[in-house]
């Protein structure tokens, strides 16, 4: 089964990127990862889900909160999926065109424009997307927006981000119509992926490990979402955990994701620590080599742009893997 890259069904939401991840092929092991996608099968059904308790929006004059959010803002790699770099269109004003094998999506405005935007949005709604993959409206998101992923964020970052997006300029840009082939364009089946495949809730630290590494684990599982690209998924779609980051072929565009676990033959394990740190930084692999297509956006508007601590804190984590041979040089599936 072939990957589906793509945001999700409605307007308005955080997604990442979703089309082909790739470096150069002439090297056997590459860290393509980063890049956004979640193969999903399944869609959205219009079954509300209640969020809770509800929380007070960030205050107009905030503008501690607007810095923090545009730091979240890189490291979520939010512009990915918003943004029509194509036709250089606004930051966040949706448009972005990404095909897959179930249709092609467009990437929603997620400026503060209160009609084609999320200019209506609370806090509340906000958090709502992000931890639950629900609507304002009560409707659930295609499982290719990385909720399984963003419902990890602390609703303190979740704001912060929320903050940034209503300092962009308002954009009017009207959002299109995804083109979802039948079958996947119903949704009430959503409902029932959710309750098979989807753990919702906040990152907990782990006690027992170094504060870098829990910090890593932040970045990587939460904002990051890299396993939604670095893990092989079943049939539903959903990831198959016990292959957790250790690639798969069904990637981008139906390359190979590589295996960035640290594996010593079919991973990252021979990577020194600055090895992972300058691809993070400069997408330079350990050989001289740089990373190419969507990978080398991630670095340029991702994780070139986080504090060194946050890379080293990254990379700290992925070494803390549980190195998995999972071999895919060579392998790809078919176009």
């Amino acid at each position: 089964m072939r990957r589906i890259a793509a945001i999700f069904a409605r307007t308005g939401h955080l997604g990442r990127r979703g089309e082909g991840l790739a470096t150069h092929r002439r090297r056997p092991i590459r860290v393509r990862g980063l890049a956004r996608l979640l193969t999903g099968f399944l869609v959205a059904a219009f079954i509300s889900n209640p969020l809770g308790a509800q929380v007070g929006d960030v205050p107009p004059g905030d503008h501690g909160a607007v810095r923090r959010g545009e730091y979240l803002f890189s490291a979520a790699g939010c512009a990915g999926c918003h943004t029509d770099i194509k036709n250089r269109g606004p930051v966040g004003a949706g448009g972005r065109e990404l095909k897959t094998p179930f249709g092609v999506f467009y990437g929603p405005n997620i400026t503060s424009d209160p009609d084609h935007g999320i200019g209506r949005w609370s806090d509340a709604d906000f958090i709502r997307a992000l931890r639950h993959g629900v609507s304002p409206r009560g409707a659930h998101y295609y499982p290719v927006f990385p909720f399984t992923s963003f419902t990890k964020i602390s609703d303190d970052d979740m704001r912060d981000l929320k903050a940034f997006l209503f300092s962009l300029p308002p954009s009017p840009t009207p959002n299109r119509a995804h083109d979802i082939r039948f079958p996947f364009n119903f949704r009430f089946a959503q409902y029932f992926w959710k309750l098979l495949f989807f753990d919702r809730g906040a990152f907990v630290d782990d006690a027992g490990r170094p504060a870098a590494v829990n910090r890593g684990a932040y970045l990587v599982t939460a904002l990051g979402h890299c396993g939604e690209c670095h893990t092989p998924r079943n049939l539903m779609g959903a990831s198959d955990r016990g292959l957790a980051f250790a690639g798969t072929r069904n990637g981008p565009e139906g390359s190979n994701v590589p295996n960035i676990t640290p594996d010593p033959e079919t991973g990252i394990g021979r990577w020194s620590t600055g090895d992972l740190a300058e691809l993070l930084k400069s997408g330079m692999t350990p050989d001289g080599d740089f990373v190419g297509g969507s990978m080398a956006e991630v670095v340029r508007e991702t994780t070139s742009k986080l504090s060194e601590n946050d890379r080293k804190a990254m990379v700290a984590y992925l070494r803390a893997l549980p190195p998995i041979q999972n071999d895919l040089r060579g392998k790809s599936s078919p176009p």
